[in-house]
Protein backbone atom coordinates (compact mmCIF):
# COMPACT_ATOMS: atom_id res chain seq x y z
CA UNK A 1 0.00 0.00 0.00
CA UNK A 2 1.42 3.40 -0.61
CA UNK A 3 -0.44 7.14 0.06
CA UNK A 4 0.96 10.16 -2.22
CA UNK A 5 4.26 7.34 -3.18
CA UNK A 6 4.67 6.73 0.35
CA UNK A 7 5.22 2.86 1.09
CA UNK A 8 2.89 1.45 4.58
CA UNK A 9 3.54 -1.82 5.80
CA UNK A 10 5.49 -3.66 7.79
CA UNK A 11 8.98 -3.52 6.08
CA UNK A 12 8.27 0.59 6.34
CA UNK A 13 8.76 2.95 9.06
CA UNK A 14 5.67 3.79 10.61
CA UNK A 15 3.48 6.08 9.19
CA UNK A 16 2.11 8.77 11.26
CA UNK A 17 -1.25 10.79 10.89
CA UNK A 18 -2.15 14.02 12.41
CA UNK A 19 -5.40 13.82 12.91
CA UNK A 20 -6.68 18.15 12.69
CA UNK A 21 -10.21 16.72 13.37
CA UNK A 22 -12.36 19.77 14.88
CA UNK A 23 -8.70 21.13 16.91
CA UNK A 24 -9.16 24.31 14.77
CA UNK A 25 -11.74 25.93 16.51
CA UNK A 26 -12.91 27.76 13.71
CA UNK A 27 -10.34 29.89 12.79
CA UNK A 28 -8.70 29.24 9.61
CA UNK A 29 -5.47 30.06 10.45
CA UNK A 30 -5.62 27.89 13.36
CA UNK A 31 -6.04 25.38 10.76
CA UNK A 32 -2.55 26.40 9.14
CA UNK A 33 -0.93 26.74 12.21
CA UNK A 34 -1.97 23.18 12.96
CA UNK A 35 -0.72 21.73 9.38
CA UNK A 36 2.63 23.51 9.84
CA UNK A 37 3.40 22.16 13.09
CA UNK A 38 2.46 18.46 12.23
CA UNK A 39 5.19 19.10 9.20
CA UNK A 40 7.94 20.57 11.87
CA UNK A 41 7.18 17.83 14.42
CA UNK A 42 7.38 14.67 11.57
CA UNK A 43 4.22 13.58 11.11
CA UNK A 44 3.67 11.92 7.43
CA UNK A 45 0.47 13.37 6.83
CA UNK A 46 -2.48 15.26 8.04
CA UNK A 47 -5.89 14.17 8.11
CA UNK A 48 -9.04 16.21 8.42
CA UNK A 49 -12.98 15.55 8.36
CA UNK A 50 -15.25 16.48 5.36
CA UNK A 51 -18.64 16.63 7.04
CA UNK A 52 -21.37 19.51 6.89
CA UNK A 53 -23.89 19.43 9.54
CA UNK A 54 -26.58 18.83 7.68
CA UNK A 55 -24.55 15.19 5.37
CA UNK A 56 -24.00 13.91 8.73
CA UNK A 57 -27.22 14.30 10.92
CA UNK A 58 -30.46 15.87 11.23
CA UNK A 59 -31.25 19.53 12.53
CA UNK A 60 -33.44 18.03 15.55
CA UNK A 61 -33.53 18.56 19.25
CA UNK A 62 -35.36 15.19 20.47
CA UNK A 63 -34.20 13.09 22.46
CA UNK A 64 -32.48 10.83 19.78
CA UNK A 65 -30.19 13.48 18.94
CA UNK A 66 -28.88 14.74 21.63
CA UNK A 67 -25.76 13.62 23.74
CA UNK A 68 -25.97 11.92 26.96
CA UNK A 69 -22.75 11.55 28.90
CA UNK A 70 -18.94 12.16 28.13
CA UNK A 71 -17.58 15.78 26.89
CA UNK A 72 -20.21 16.49 24.58
CA UNK A 73 -23.37 15.84 26.88
CA UNK A 74 -26.16 17.39 26.98
CA UNK A 75 -25.04 19.04 23.42
CA UNK A 76 -27.40 18.53 20.33
CA UNK A 77 -25.65 16.57 17.33
CA UNK A 78 -26.27 18.67 14.78
CA UNK A 79 -25.05 21.83 17.15
CA UNK A 80 -22.08 19.92 17.66
CA UNK A 81 -21.04 19.09 14.34
CA UNK A 82 -21.62 22.69 13.18
CA UNK A 83 -18.91 24.18 15.59
CA UNK A 84 -16.87 21.33 14.86
CA UNK A 85 -16.70 21.07 11.19
CA UNK A 86 -14.19 22.33 8.83
CA UNK A 87 -15.74 24.72 6.35
CA UNK A 88 -16.18 23.31 2.86
CA UNK A 89 -14.44 26.17 1.64
CA UNK A 90 -11.65 25.79 3.64
CA UNK A 91 -10.40 22.25 1.94
CA UNK A 92 -9.10 23.55 -1.53
CA UNK A 93 -6.29 26.50 0.51
CA UNK A 94 -5.53 23.61 3.01
CA UNK A 95 -4.81 21.24 0.43
CA UNK A 96 -2.73 23.64 -1.23
CA UNK A 97 -0.92 24.84 1.86
CA UNK A 98 -0.15 21.46 2.94
CA UNK A 99 1.20 20.40 -0.95
CA UNK A 100 3.22 23.64 -0.75
CA UNK A 101 5.04 22.71 2.80
CA UNK A 102 5.67 18.96 2.00
CA UNK A 103 3.10 17.67 3.92
CA UNK A 104 0.39 14.65 2.65
CA UNK A 105 -3.27 15.92 3.42
CA UNK A 106 -6.40 13.50 3.19
CA UNK A 107 -9.77 13.54 5.10
CA UNK A 108 -12.36 11.11 6.40
CA UNK A 109 -15.85 12.01 4.12
CA UNK A 110 -19.04 11.18 5.74
CA UNK A 111 -21.11 10.80 2.60
CA UNK A 112 -20.95 11.08 -0.99
CA UNK A 113 -21.13 15.01 -2.21
CA UNK A 114 -17.71 14.52 0.77
CA UNK A 115 -16.05 12.01 -1.21
CA UNK A 116 -16.71 14.19 -4.51
CA UNK A 117 -15.49 17.17 -2.84
CA UNK A 118 -12.00 15.38 -1.84
CA UNK A 119 -11.64 13.82 -5.27
CA UNK A 120 -11.95 16.96 -6.77
CA UNK A 121 -8.99 18.12 -4.63
CA UNK A 122 -7.19 15.24 -5.70
CA UNK A 123 -6.92 13.53 -2.21
CA UNK A 124 -4.29 10.47 -2.33
CA UNK A 125 -6.35 8.34 -0.02
CA UNK A 126 -9.60 8.56 2.20
CA UNK A 127 -10.02 7.44 5.78
CA UNK A 128 -13.58 5.93 6.94
CA UNK A 129 -14.02 6.93 10.23
CA UNK A 130 -14.97 4.19 13.07
CA UNK A 131 -18.88 5.46 13.29
CA UNK A 132 -18.62 4.36 9.86
CA UNK A 133 -17.28 1.55 9.44
CA UNK A 134 -20.81 -0.35 9.00
CA UNK A 135 -22.21 2.12 6.42
CA UNK A 136 -21.07 0.07 3.36
CA UNK A 137 -22.85 2.06 0.74
CA UNK A 138 -20.06 4.88 2.15
CA UNK A 139 -17.70 2.14 1.98
CA UNK A 140 -18.08 1.32 -1.65
CA UNK A 141 -18.47 4.77 -3.16
CA UNK A 142 -14.97 5.21 -1.70
CA UNK A 143 -13.90 1.91 -3.17
CA UNK A 144 -14.89 2.82 -6.29
CA UNK A 145 -12.82 5.69 -6.64
CA UNK A 146 -9.71 3.58 -6.54
CA UNK A 147 -7.82 5.60 -3.78
CA UNK A 148 -6.25 3.72 -1.09
CA UNK A 149 -8.50 3.25 2.21
CA UNK A 150 -8.27 3.36 5.81
CA UNK A 151 -10.67 1.93 7.96
CA UNK A 152 -10.86 2.78 11.50
CA UNK A 153 -12.38 -0.11 13.47
CA UNK A 154 -13.79 1.06 16.84
CA UNK A 155 -17.09 -0.24 18.06
CA UNK A 156 -17.32 -2.68 15.16
CA UNK A 157 -17.21 -6.60 16.08
CA UNK A 158 -15.37 -9.17 14.05
CA UNK A 159 -18.56 -9.52 11.59
CA UNK A 160 -18.14 -6.05 11.20
CA UNK A 161 -15.02 -5.78 9.88
CA UNK A 162 -15.39 -8.11 7.68
CA UNK A 163 -18.44 -6.97 6.04
CA UNK A 164 -16.26 -3.53 5.78
CA UNK A 165 -13.57 -5.46 4.42
CA UNK A 166 -15.89 -7.52 1.53
CA UNK A 167 -17.51 -4.03 0.62
CA UNK A 168 -14.13 -1.95 0.08
CA UNK A 169 -12.86 -4.94 -1.79
CA UNK A 170 -16.36 -5.29 -4.03
CA UNK A 171 -16.00 -1.99 -4.56
CA UNK A 172 -12.47 -1.69 -6.57
CA UNK A 173 -10.81 -0.98 -3.51
CA UNK A 174 -6.81 -2.29 -4.28
CA UNK A 175 -5.04 -0.60 -1.48
CA UNK A 176 -6.60 -1.13 1.96
CA UNK A 177 -5.28 -0.90 6.06
CA UNK A 178 -7.47 -1.21 8.84
CA UNK A 179 -6.93 0.61 12.21
CA UNK A 180 -7.25 -0.70 15.41
CA UNK A 181 -9.35 1.54 17.45
CA UNK A 182 -11.29 2.20 20.72
CA UNK A 183 -13.96 4.75 19.94
CA UNK A 184 -13.73 6.19 23.66
CA UNK A 185 -12.69 9.77 23.92
CA UNK A 186 -10.52 9.79 25.65
CA UNK A 187 -9.51 6.01 26.05
CA UNK A 188 -8.29 3.71 28.88
CA UNK A 189 -4.93 1.96 27.98
CA UNK A 190 -6.86 -1.45 29.63
CA UNK A 191 -9.20 -1.24 26.86
CA UNK A 192 -7.18 -1.25 23.73
CA UNK A 193 -5.90 -5.34 23.78
CA UNK A 194 -3.08 -4.57 21.37
CA UNK A 195 -2.55 -8.41 20.86
CA UNK A 196 -5.94 -7.81 18.48
CA UNK A 197 -3.76 -6.20 15.72
CA UNK A 198 -1.65 -9.79 14.92
CA UNK A 199 -4.72 -11.13 15.16
CA UNK A 200 -6.07 -8.33 12.41
CA UNK A 201 -3.52 -8.88 9.91
CA UNK A 202 -3.79 -12.30 10.10
CA UNK A 203 -7.72 -12.86 9.18
CA UNK A 204 -7.77 -9.59 6.55
CA UNK A 205 -3.86 -10.06 5.07
CA UNK A 206 -4.00 -5.90 5.13
CA UNK A 207 -1.63 -3.64 6.79
CA UNK A 208 -2.86 -2.96 10.58
CA UNK A 209 -2.38 0.06 12.53
CA UNK A 210 -3.71 1.77 15.34
CA UNK A 211 -5.67 4.98 16.15
CA UNK A 212 -5.00 5.65 19.61
CA UNK A 213 -7.21 7.99 22.09
CA UNK A 214 -5.61 7.73 25.08
CA UNK A 215 -3.64 10.78 26.73
CA UNK A 216 0.03 9.95 26.44
CA UNK A 217 1.99 7.91 23.76
CA UNK A 218 2.79 4.20 25.71
CA UNK A 219 0.06 2.42 23.87
CA UNK A 220 1.12 3.54 20.22
CA UNK A 221 5.00 2.43 20.58
CA UNK A 222 3.62 -0.43 21.97
CA UNK A 223 1.55 -1.47 18.96
CA UNK A 224 4.69 -1.18 16.66
CA UNK A 225 5.93 -4.35 18.28
CA UNK A 226 2.45 -6.35 17.34
CA UNK A 227 2.87 -4.94 13.57
CA UNK A 228 1.23 -1.64 13.52
CA UNK A 229 2.30 -0.25 10.60
CA UNK A 230 0.34 3.49 11.15
CA UNK A 231 -0.44 5.49 13.68
CA UNK A 232 -2.96 7.75 13.84
CA UNK A 233 -3.46 10.42 16.83
CA UNK A 234 -5.55 13.74 17.33
CA UNK A 235 -3.26 16.64 17.28
CA UNK A 236 -3.85 20.35 18.94
CA UNK A 237 -1.39 23.43 19.29
CA UNK A 238 -3.09 23.67 22.92
CA UNK A 239 -5.15 20.73 24.70
CA UNK A 240 -6.56 23.43 26.88
CA UNK A 241 -7.82 24.99 23.88
CA UNK A 242 -11.26 24.68 24.60
CA UNK A 243 -12.61 23.09 21.23
CA UNK A 244 -14.12 19.62 20.84
CA UNK A 245 -11.48 17.19 20.76
CA UNK A 246 -8.46 19.31 22.22
CA UNK A 247 -8.48 17.61 25.77
CA UNK A 248 -7.53 14.13 24.31
CA UNK A 249 -5.04 15.72 21.90
CA UNK A 250 -1.62 15.68 21.46
CA UNK A 251 0.50 18.50 21.98
CA UNK A 252 3.25 19.62 19.61
CA UNK A 253 6.02 18.16 21.95
CA UNK A 254 4.24 15.34 22.32
CA UNK A 255 3.78 14.49 18.88
CA UNK A 256 7.45 14.57 17.97
CA UNK A 257 8.31 12.51 21.21
CA UNK A 258 5.29 9.90 18.96
CA UNK A 259 7.32 10.33 15.68
CA UNK A 260 10.20 9.49 17.20
CA UNK A 261 9.12 6.30 19.64
CA UNK A 262 7.16 4.35 16.99
CA UNK A 263 10.18 4.64 14.40
CA UNK A 264 12.34 3.86 17.00
CA UNK A 265 10.56 1.02 18.49
CA UNK A 266 9.82 -0.21 14.31
CA UNK A 267 13.85 -0.12 14.23
CA UNK A 268 14.22 -2.15 17.62
CA UNK A 269 11.49 -4.77 16.20
CA UNK A 270 13.69 -5.52 13.45
CA UNK A 271 14.05 -8.83 12.06
CA UNK A 272 15.32 -12.18 13.68
CA UNK A 273 18.68 -12.28 13.91
CA UNK A 274 20.93 -14.12 16.49
CA UNK A 275 24.54 -12.86 14.94
CA UNK A 276 27.06 -10.31 16.60
CA UNK A 277 25.77 -6.69 16.07
CA UNK A 278 28.03 -3.71 15.14
CA UNK A 279 27.34 -2.08 18.72
CA UNK A 280 28.80 -5.02 20.05
CA UNK A 281 32.42 -5.58 18.04
CA UNK A 282 34.18 -3.56 20.40
CA UNK A 283 32.79 -5.67 23.68
CA UNK A 284 34.43 -9.03 22.80
CA UNK A 285 37.37 -7.37 25.32
CA UNK A 286 34.66 -8.51 27.85
CA UNK A 287 33.79 -11.76 26.86
CA UNK A 288 36.02 -14.98 27.52
CA UNK A 289 38.21 -17.22 26.19
CA UNK A 290 41.16 -19.17 26.57
CA UNK A 291 44.63 -17.64 27.35
CA UNK A 292 47.76 -18.87 27.82
CA UNK A 293 49.20 -18.53 31.16
CA UNK A 294 52.75 -19.88 31.62
CA UNK A 295 55.64 -20.16 29.02
CA UNK A 296 55.87 -23.45 26.43
CA UNK A 297 58.11 -24.81 24.21
CA UNK A 298 57.38 -26.08 20.80
CA UNK A 299 56.19 -29.62 21.66
CA UNK A 300 55.63 -29.49 25.26
CA UNK A 301 52.04 -30.51 26.13
CA UNK A 302 49.36 -28.01 26.92
CA UNK A 303 48.79 -29.11 30.67
CA UNK A 304 45.11 -27.97 32.85
CA UNK A 305 47.79 -25.03 34.70
CA UNK A 306 48.78 -23.98 31.81
CA UNK A 307 45.79 -22.61 30.25
CA UNK A 308 42.78 -20.39 32.08
CA UNK A 309 39.28 -19.18 30.75
CA UNK A 310 39.59 -15.37 31.44
CA UNK A 311 38.90 -12.01 29.75
CA UNK A 312 39.60 -10.88 27.15
CA UNK A 313 37.91 -12.59 24.18
CA UNK A 314 40.61 -12.78 21.58
CA UNK A 315 41.51 -16.97 21.86
CA UNK A 316 39.22 -20.12 21.83
CA UNK A 317 35.97 -20.25 23.49
CA UNK A 318 36.24 -21.36 26.81
CA UNK A 319 34.08 -24.58 25.47
CA UNK A 320 37.31 -26.16 23.93
CA UNK A 321 39.38 -26.42 27.26
CA UNK A 322 38.95 -30.10 27.19
CA UNK A 323 40.39 -30.45 23.59
CA UNK A 324 43.05 -28.12 24.48
CA UNK A 325 44.32 -29.83 27.63
CA UNK A 326 46.41 -32.90 26.57
CA UNK A 327 47.73 -31.26 22.62
CA UNK A 328 51.32 -29.84 21.97
CA UNK A 329 51.69 -26.59 20.94
CA UNK A 330 53.29 -25.96 17.57
CA UNK A 331 55.56 -23.15 18.48
CA UNK A 332 56.73 -21.72 21.55
CA UNK A 333 54.25 -19.69 22.64
CA UNK A 334 54.47 -17.25 25.75
CA UNK A 335 52.14 -16.23 29.13
CA UNK A 336 49.61 -14.03 28.84
CA UNK A 337 48.73 -14.93 24.52
CA UNK A 338 45.67 -16.29 23.30
CA UNK A 339 45.47 -19.91 22.66
CA UNK A 340 44.48 -20.83 18.68
CA UNK A 341 43.92 -23.89 16.83
CA UNK A 342 46.78 -22.74 14.75
CA UNK A 343 49.32 -22.69 17.54
CA UNK A 344 48.35 -26.26 18.53
CA UNK A 345 49.89 -29.12 16.78
CA UNK A 346 47.48 -31.40 15.25
CA UNK A 347 46.56 -34.71 17.46
CA UNK A 348 48.40 -37.14 17.35
CA UNK A 349 46.59 -41.07 18.28
CA UNK A 350 49.47 -42.42 19.98
CA UNK A 351 49.60 -39.02 22.33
Amino acid sequence: MEIAGRPIGAQNPPYVIAELSANHNGNFEQALRIVDAAKEMGADAVKIQTYRPDTITLNATSEDFVVKGGLWDGRTLYDLYDEAHTPWDWHKPLFEHAHKIGITMFSSPFDTTAVDLLMDLNAPAFKIASFEVIDLPLIRYVASTGKPMIISTGMADEEEIGEAVEAAREGGCKELALLHCVSGYPAPASDYNLATIPDMARRWGVPVGLSDHTLDNATAIASIALGASVIEKHFTLDRSGGGPDDSFSLEPHELKELCNGVRTAWEAVGRVDYGRKSSEIGNVTFRRSLYFVKDLDAGDVVTADAIRSVRPGYGLAPKYLDAVIGRRVARDVTANSPCSWDVLSPPRILD
